[in-house]
């Protein structure tokens, strides 16, 4: 599992960046996607900018660790969910992580991990459950007033955890794409020019 959560971390850090200060993050200053209150937090004593500036990637990787994939019981998943999972943590926070799995596995959202949402991820095909997930995600993304400023960048964001999160193909094979033409495609066939 450590293997995949180095990789979930090496996903989150390249979207999450380096030092930041935006006015419309409502998280503040923040370096390596860890805020100043989670540091803060975590530190248990007040930081300041400069010390979210200085930020060391071993104490980052710490803190994913412990406030985030721990936190979701990251470690018991299917490899796919718990990337899903993970990311999400990081991005939304965890408790409302843990609710958006809860709902794709229809289960009671309550943002508690326990026995009856284990049942019910361990009981779902996973590629099915990262897909609603990652619907879950896209919609709750959709409904920030901040979209038109971050929601590309988040939407990117969401489109590699997904394919990450897929199952990767047997060495030396893998299904060609589907060719697709307009014609394929029921309905009206005046589309223009493909954009």
């Amino acid at each position: 599992m450590a293997v995949v959560f180095d990789t979930a971390l090496e996903h989150v850090l390249s979207f999450e960046g380096g030092y930041v200060d935006h006015p419309s993050d409502p998280g503040g200053a923040t370096n390596m996607g860890i805020t100043i209150g989670t540091l803060a937090e975590w530190r248990g004593t007040p930081v300041t900018k400069s010390d979210v500036e200085h930020l060391t990637l071993q104490e980052a990787g710490q803190i994913y660790k412990d406030r985030y994939w721990d936190v979701c019981r990251c470690g018991e998943m299917p490899d796919g969910i718990a990337f899903m999972l993970f990311d999400a943590a990081v991005n939304h926070g965890p408790h409302r992580a843990k609710r958006f799995l809860q709902q794709a596995a229809g289960v009671a959202d309550d943002g508690i991990i326990g026995p009856q949402t284990m049942g019910a991820v361990n009981a779902a095909d996973p590629d099915a459950l990262v897909e609603e997930y990652a619907a879950r995600r896209m919609h709750f993304y959709g409904q920030l007033s901040t979209f038109s400023v971050f929601g590309m960048g988040w939407s990117r964001r969401l489109m590699s955890a997904y394919a990450l999160s897929q199952p990767k193909p047997v060495a030396g094979y893998s299904d060609p794409p589907p060719v697709v033409s307009p014609q394929d495609i029921p309905g009206d066939q005046n589309y223009g020019s493909w954009v």
